[in-house]
């Protein structure tokens, strides 16, 4: 009994279905097709200018600022969960390809200063 390409190709899914690769592998074909680029929006919703590192760039996101980003690298932010100038805290994410996040205030916290980027 000869394989065809199609059937191959339908055993080997179901080998790396059953191994659960086939996320990891949708995801890297999802940064193939979109040329390996991340691109993702950022609003600022408090009372503090921001500075953050996406990707080893600076930026500086005024309050009540949106801003739409794209890089070539990984989207790996870096800010400080404090909004005093003289108290550094830095937190780091790893930012999802498409989607839409915003600074807000932390309320979960005790601290009324504190600050976290959050997926709208």
């Amino acid at each position: 009994m000869a394989m065809t390409v199609e059937t191959a190709q339908l055993n080997n899914q179901s080998i790396l279905h059953n191994f659960g690769l086939v996320e990891e592998i949708d995801e890297q074909a999802a940064e193939i097709i979109s040329g390996g680029r991340e691109k993702f929006r950022i609003a600022n919703n408090t009372q503090y200018r921001i500075t953050h590192n996406l990707d080893g760039t600076l930026f500086t996101i005024q309050p009540g600022e949106t801003w739409d980003y794209d890089t070539p690298y990984n989207g790996i932010i870096q800010f400080d969960i404090d909004g005093r100038d003289y108290v550094t805290v830095n937190q780091s994410y790893n930012l999802s390809n498409g989607q839409i996040y915003e600074f807000q205030n932390n309320e979960y916290t005790a601290n009324p200063y504190d600050i976290d980027l959050y997926q709208v």
